[in-house]
Parts: C-alpha cells; sequence; structure tokens
C-alpha cells in the first residue's frame, strides 16, 4: 500500500486556495448567467415613466420570457401595457438590431402601446389604437391605469397617425405632458422585437415601494 502523502496533503495551503478560486469561478459564472438568460437589474434614470415609477427606482427584468422565446426559436413578443427594457438605437436614425446606443441611455424603459398592423392615433391629447377587433378605437390605457398617481397619465401630447410596421412595437412614457417622455411619438420611433430586453416585474427600490408588475 502506497503511505506516501498525496499533493495537497503536503500543500494544504495551496489546496484551500484553490478551493477558493473554484467557488468564486462557480459564483461569477453563476451569476452572469443568471444576468444572461435570467433576471437583470436596472435602475430608472429620469421621469418619463411617472407616476408608474421615479427616477432612482431600481427594477428587475424578466429575461426569462425572452431567453425562452429564442429558444424555441422565436422572437418575444411582449403583452399590452407591459413596461419593458429595450436597448436603445442610433440617435440620428430608426431603431434596428444593429445600430448601437447612442441617445442619452444605452437602455430606455417604456409601456407597450400597440403592435403591428395597428393604427395609432395621438389628437386633442387622446391616445387611441384601431384594430380589426375594435374598428372603432380603444385606449390601451385603460387597463394599466390603476391609479391618477399609478400608471399612464391621462394626457397625452403630440400629433401621430401611423400604422405600427411589422416585427416592432410602438411603446410609450407614462409622462407623456408635452415632450416628457422621449419615445415613438418623438423621434425614437417603434422598437423591434430584437432590441427588447424584457419585460419589468418588480421595483425593488425604494423598500417602502417594493411592488411588482
Amino acid at each position: 500500500m502506497d503511505s506516501k502523502p498525496k499533493f495537497f496533503q503536503k500543500h494544504p495551503l495551496l489546496k484551500d486556495i484553490l478551493s477558493l478560486v473554484t467557488f468564486v469561478a462557480v459564483v461569477l459564472l453563476g451569476t452572469m448567467l443568471l444576468n444572461a438568460f435570467v433576471f437583470r437589474a436596472y435602475n430608472v434614470v429620469g421621469s418619463s415613466m411617472e407616476n408608474t415609477l421615479q427616477g432612482d427606482d431600481r427594477i428587475i427584468v424578466n429575461r426569462l420570457a425572452v431567453s425562452w422565446s429564442h429558444f424555441q426559436g422565436k422572437e418575444y413578443v411582449p403583452k399590452r401595457g407591459d413596461i419593458i427594457i429595450f436597448a436603445n438605437g442610433d440617435a440620428d436614425g430608426p431603431l434596428t438590431c444593429e445600430a448601437e446606443g447612442r441617445h442619452d441611455e444605452q437602455y430606455i424603459v417604456k409601456r407597450v402601446i400597440a403592435f403591428p398592423g395597428e393604427q395609432v392615433v395621438v389628437k386633442d391629447g387622446v391616445l387611441t389604437v384601431y384594430n380589426s377587433e375594435h374598428p372603432d378605437g380603444f385606449s390601451p390605457d385603460e387597463a394599466t391605469r390603476v391609479s391618477e398617481t399609478d400608471g399612464p397619465k391621462d394626457y397625452t401630447g403630440g400629433e401621430v397617425d401611423m400604422i405600427v410596421p411589422e416585427g416592432e412595437v410602438f411603446v410609450a412614457g407614462d409622462n407623456r405632458v408635452a415632450d416628457n417622455s422621449y419615445d415613438s411619438r418623438y423621434g425614437l420611433g417603434t422598437i423591434p422585437y430584437c432590441r427588447i430586453v424584457g419585460p419589468a416585474i418588480a421595483r425593488i427600490y425604494p423598500f417602502n415601494q417594493i411592488r411588482l408588475f
């Protein structure tokens, strides 16, 4: 029987260091995988989503829904009224899947208003969506305006009359008075599905305002 001590028995400190390095590597890899495919956190900047979200709010985005759709070979399609995070595009042109963010922020948070083939009209402060199910139009905010202090504000500024292109969504901030929100009404244009990071599922900060969406 071989009675010689094994390498790590002779060098216990090296064994401890290797164990620590392995543990840290596993933790970092796990964090990267969770951040890429399961959940991701963002800080809200600015007032474009007031009153639903305030500047410096911390929100959690569901990446798993997007990852699962891509795993099935499909584009992720959000629900109407979802608050979504998406990658910004070129400030000097339309959002595409190749352009890189150059506006104020690399990522933007807005609410989903309309889908491909739907007509979006903003006139006299009123936002209306027309589709085959609602040829006379409907308000996309009815189900998401929880109260006067939570959800899209009543007045929507601007003049819009457009058909949402295939493979894209029309988005708007909840603070639509004047030009408080840089969105599909003002220069940003509609958002390709491929640029959606995921829907916001919770606010985790401030701690006294934690909530699910």
